[in-house]
């Protein structure tokens, strides 16, 4: 619509706001992102105010519609989007912007912080959840751990040395064992130091922008790895014991011990997966539309300095 209408850019409603303020009100990233094709002629859009004297990122700092908040699953990665939203406005506006007043007297940031008292306690509510019955998990996970290393399948040796008796007959098995024991527990208690951290953070608005995802991500990876060698730690024990005699029951159970991985991954790595984008990757705005759509400076031009088609009296229309 910009390249065949580009003087839309410039209309407003009786409220005083643009296609953009209307972009921000209603989270649209994609209609938004096209003000990054404009050129010089972003920084003036980003200036503008509407009729309640509500800048840009006055805009920015309401609560986002029903519909689009309820788009991202979880109070915490609702509370990361809205700060993203705000910081990406942030970005654009004059530095002055960020603290004029509105006409209800107040700022940018005392408007964020007003709109979104509730959704900052509701995530917070959301994290500790989480990391709470995540940390039970780990807790038992490293608890089995530690206690199986010291009791070992097949017990130790009478004489001075006290080596486990497995470690000669069964090397590959036991050392499979072993390792996997060591790395679960280890893994476990890095679950538990990360959802240590969430349970004692400050809570404060900025942290749901990085610092508690970050640190929920590390948690969740390490928990689901304790998992995964514990199972492997489990099936090793299983051969060690049951390998001479009942060989054929070793296989189904390894087999079956891919469950509770499984059950873990259908659970947690959907949530996984998304808050590592939404944390990591280059984020919900598209910054470079211009070269996408192919927009250039001239589909912009309004009035005399619009270029003509040759032959003909017109202005130049889109290419």
């Amino acid at each position: 619509m910009l390249k065949y209408k580009p003087d839309i850019i410039w209309r407003k409603d009786r409220k005083g706001r643009s296609v953009f303020t209307h972009a921000i009100v209603l989270r649209q990233e994609k209609i938004f992102s096209l003000i990054y094709g404009l050129g010089a002629k972003k920084n003036i859009i980003a200036r503008r105010h509407d009729a309640f004297r509500n800048n840009y990122l006055h805009l920015a700092a309401k609560l986002s519609p029903p519909d689009r908040l309820q788009r991202v699953s979880g109070a915490a990665l609702q509370m990361q989007r809205e700060l993203q939203w705000f910081k990406e406005v942030e970005s654009i506006v004059q530095p002055k912007l960020k603290e004029e007043v509105n006409e209800n007297n107040k700022t940018p940031q005392v408007l964020f912080t007003d709109e979104h008292k509730q959704l900052v306690e509701d995530a917070e509510s959301w994290m500790k959840s989480t990391a709470g019955s995540s940390m039970i998990v780990g807790t038992l996970i490293a608890a089995v751990m530690f206690t199986t290393a010291f009791t070992v399948p097949g017990g130790n040796k009478n004489d001075d040395t006290g080596l486990p008796t497995m470690l000669e007959s069964q090397p590959r098995p036991f050392l499979i064992f072993m390792v996997s024991n060591a790395l679960s527990m280890f893994s476990a208690s890095t679950s538990l130091l990360m959802f240590l951290g969430i349970l004692t953070a400050r809570y404060a608005e900025k942290d749901f922008l990085k610092s508690l995802p970050t640190k929920l991500i590390f948690g969740l990876t390490a928990l689901f790895f304790s998992i995964v060698t514990m199972m492997a730690s489990f099936g090793a024990a299983l051969y060690l014991i049951l390998h001479d005699r009942l060989s054929w029951v070793t296989i189904p159970i390894i087999i079956l011990s891919v469950i509770p991985i499984a059950l873990f991954s259908a659970c947690q790595f959907p949530l996984l997966i998304e808050m590592t984008k939404c944390t990591y990757y280059s984020g919900i705005f598209d910054k470079q539309p211009k070269e996408k759509r192919h927009i250039t400076g001239n589909d912009f031009k309004t009035g005399p300095d619009r270029p003509v088609r040759s032959g003909t009296g017109h202005a130049s229309g889109p290419d």
